[in-house]
C-alpha cells in the first residue's frame, strides 16, 4: 500500500514541501514500509493504525549485534534502517516510530523502563524503551511500544489503571515505587516505566550494553521475530517457529539457503551469508541481569 498525503482542508498533520531536509521522502517511504497511508490527523485512531501495522511489518531483530554493524541512535539513521527493510531491538524500532510519529504531528516522549527478571528482579536502567504519545484528539496520554518481546497490538491507555483487553492478552498499568508504573500482561509484570521525559542519547549506556555484554540474551543468541495478523513467526538461529493462534509449528532449517530464504519471505530482509552468534565483548557480571531475557520474543 502506498502512502498518501492529505487534502483534507485543516489537516495538522505537516505538508509535504520542498526544503524540508528530506523529512518527507523519509515519511513517506517508512509509510510505504509499514503499508500504511499518512494519517489525516495525529488521534488515537491513526496512532492505533500505525502502530499495528508496524508490528506487522518491521521485525524485531538484533542482527546487527552478531553482523559487527553499528547502532547509531540518530532519528534519521534508524528511520533509513527501517526503510531499507531491516528492523532492530527496543531503542532502534521505538526510536524510528518515535521519529515518525513526531513527523506526523504526534506529540512524542521517549521513556525508559527496566525489565522484570526470573524471582521479580529488575534489569539495568535504560533496559527499554517506549514511547509516550500525545494525540490531537485528546484521547491519550498512549504508552506506544513496538519494539517490546509481547507486547500490546494496541497503545495502551497511559492513565487507565483498570485492565486494558487486547488482541494479544490482558494488559494493566499499576503504581509503582517513585512515581513509576508496572505494565502487567495477565497478571505477570512486564517491565517498570520511569515517566520522566528522556532523550535519544540517554538510552546509548543501555544499547551498548545490550550489544556487547556476554549477560545480555541478545549477544547469546540471534533473534528475528514479527507479529502476523495470526500470531508470530520466529527465526531463532536455524529454528523456524510459526505460532498460530497458540500453537507452536517448528521447523529445523537443514541449509544455508533454507535460512537464507526464511530471513527473506518472512522478514524481507536480504542476506548475502548467514549470520552466526558473535562473541560478546563485554565484561560479564557476576550474574545476569534480571531482564536480560524478557525483552525478547516468545516462540
Amino acid at each position: 500500500m502506498t502512502s498518501q498525503t492529505p487534502t483534507t482542508p485543516g489537516a495538522s498533520v505537516p505538508e509535504p514541501g520542498r526544503g524540508d531536509g528530506g523529512i518527507t521522502a523519509a515519511v513517506d517511504a517508512y509509510l510505504t514500509r509499514i503499508g500504511a497511508h499518512r494519517p489525516v490527523r495525529a488521534d488515537g485512531e491513526a496512532l492505533r493504525e500505525l502502530q499495528h501495522r508496524h508490528l506487522l511489518a518491521v521485525p524485531f531483530e538484533n542482527l546487527s549485534v552478531h553482523r559487527g554493524e553499528d547502532v547509531v541512535l540518530e532519528e534519521r539513521a534508524l528511520m533509513d534502517k527501517v526503510t531499507g527493510g531491516r528492523g532492530g531491538f527496543c531503542y532502534e524500532l521505538n526510536g524510528a516510530f518515535g521519529a515518525l510519529l513526531r513527523a506526523l504531528g504526534f506529540r512524542v516522549d521517549l521513556l525508559q523502563a527496566r525489565v522484570f527478571g526470573d524471582g521479580g528482579r529488575l534489569g539495568i536502567p535504560f533496559d527499554h524503551m517506549a514511547l509516550r504519545v500525545e494525540t490531537e484528539d485528546s484521547t491519550g496520554p498512549w504508552l506506544a511500544d513496538v519494539g517490546f518481546g509481547d507486547n500490546a497490538l494496541r497503545p495502551l491507555a497511559l492513565d487507565v489503571r483498570t485492565e486494558q483487553e487486547d488482541p494479544r492478552g490482558v494488559f494493566r498499568l499499576r503504581e509503582a515505587p517513585q512515581g513509576d508504573l508496572d505494565l502487567l500482561r495477565g497478571g505477570s509484570r512486564q517491565f517498570r516505566l520511569d515517566l520522566r521525559a528522556r532523550t535519544l542519547p540517554e538510552f546509548r549506556g543501555g544499547a551498548w550494553y545490550h550489544r556487547t555484554s556476554p549477560d545480555s540474551s541478545f549477544t547469546r543468541s540471534l533473534v528475528c521475530s514479527r507479529y502476523t495478523e495470526t500470531g508470530r513467526v520466529t527465526l531463532s538461529g536455524r529454528a523456524l517457529v510459526t505460532t498460530v493462534g497458540g500453537e507452536h509449528h517448528r521447523t529445523e532449517l537443514a541449509t544455508d539457503e533454507e535460512v537464507l530464504a526464511a530471513y527473506r519471505d518472512h522478514f524481507g530482509i536480504r542476506l548475502s551469508r548467514v549470520p552466526e552468534v558473535r562473541k560478546a565483548v563485554g565484561v560479564p557480571g557476576s550474574a545476569a541481569p534480571a531482564g536480560a531475557d524478557a525483552n525478547v520474543p516468545d516462540e
